[in-house]
């Protein structure tokens, strides 16, 4: 459903009671009764597995799968899958500088792309209720899954025009990717670009920040926005990420929220950052009430702070831990509610 993001975001963020937006697709497997490996490879369960979400959990926006693996594929990198986890880039694609100026930058179709195209599609038909986010692997992020990502860390620094040529053509894809997933009826996407964060304030300025910009100033406008996702440490790189100038940003686990709302501007959204998999996944009812509420009491005085998960929930986490997550943040709105109505 077409909206103006730029006005929901304003409204979102002025909104005195926001509802969660933890990054939650995989989960669903476990509603609609396929696998992990079944899910990946069709748009329809895809779909499917977005509404079974969307029907259960009171989100305020449906994200579609953060499934890291797609755009390599797409490029010929070998991918492992599993029944009950995500996929997994497994090898190497581009060795030497002779690899990399061969690589052919894929049409949007190849691999399992036109399978999530057309999940996004059928999902915006089904889901009309709030926005519908597709997810993107991030250019310098998809770069270290051609190249491996602790080698692409050497090259930077002994190779760079070899790191430079693999990120032309991985932000050339990702234009036309995000170009598709508009057509198809997406409201933005969420773009994923967590090996940003092991890089320095410099490097990360020459090798992803300027290929993040082309995507968003290819696709973005008032109906379309980029959310910045990055669950690294990047509290050494908050200054270079605010200069991203993103609508919205989503943070991990790996730092602490509060710092990063004191550093970027308030009418940017930031979500984040129950842990996904420490606490969600392996926690319990009980401590995953403890650290919602407790994340929620520092950091809500932040208008633009929007509780979420710090990344996506695993395929397997148990679906009640996922609704103590959603009864804490009720509990919380519940509670303020009642004192501002007692005083």
């Amino acid at each position: 459903m077409k909206r103006n993001m730029k006005q929901w975001l304003a409204d979102y963020i002025s909104a005195p009671v926001k509802k969660a937006m933890p990054v939650l697709s995989f989960p669903g497997v476990q509603i609609i009764g396929h696998t992990v490996d079944e899910l990946v490879k069709s748009g329809e369960l895809q779909a499917q597995c977005m509404k079974a979400i969307a029907d259960r959990f009171d989100t305020g926006v449906a994200f579609s799968l953060m499934d890291l693996s797609v755009e390599a594929e797409a490029f010929g990198a070998p991918v492992h899958y599993s029944e009950d986890d995500v996929p997994t880039v497994h090898d190497t694609l581009i060795h030497d500088e002779d690899e990399a100026e061969a690589l052919q930058v894929p049409k949007v179709g190849d691999g399992r792309t036109g399978e999530c195209v057309e999940g996004i599609r059928r999902a915006c038909e089904l889901i009309t209720d709030r926005p519908v986010l597709a997810g993107i692997i991030g250019p310098y992020s998809l770069a270290g899954r051609l190249l491996d990502m602790t080698e692409i860390m050497i090259l930077c620094y002994e190779e760079p025009e070899m790191v430079e040529t693999v990120l032309e053509k991985a932000t050339e894809f990702l234009i036309e990717y995000a170009k598709a997933f508009k057509e198809a009826g997406a409201n933005g996407v969420c773009m994923a670009e967590p090996a940003a964060g092991l890089l320095s304030p410099n490097l990360i300025d020459e090798f992803s920040s300027p290929y993040v910009q082309k995507v968003r100033e290819a696709v973005e406008d008032e109906n379309f926005v980029v959310m910045y996702h990055n669950c690294g440490n990047i509290i050494p790189l908050l200054n270079n990420v605010k200069s991203l100038d993103a609508s919205a940003y989503s943070f991990g686990n790996a730092i602490d929220i509060e710092e990063a709302l004191k550093v970027i501007e308030p009418d940017k959204m930031v979500i984040g950052n129950i842990d996904p998999a420490g606490t969600i996944r392996n926690g319990n009812p009980e401590s995953i009430r403890k650290e919602t509420l407790e994340l929620m009491e520092r950091c809500c005085k932040y208008p633009n702070f929007v509780i979420a998960s710090g990344c996506d929930i695993p395929p397997m986490s148990p679906l009640e831990n996922i609704q103590a997550f959603f009864d804490a943040v009720n509990e919380f709105y519940r509670e303020i509610r009642n004192y501002n109505h007692n005083t």
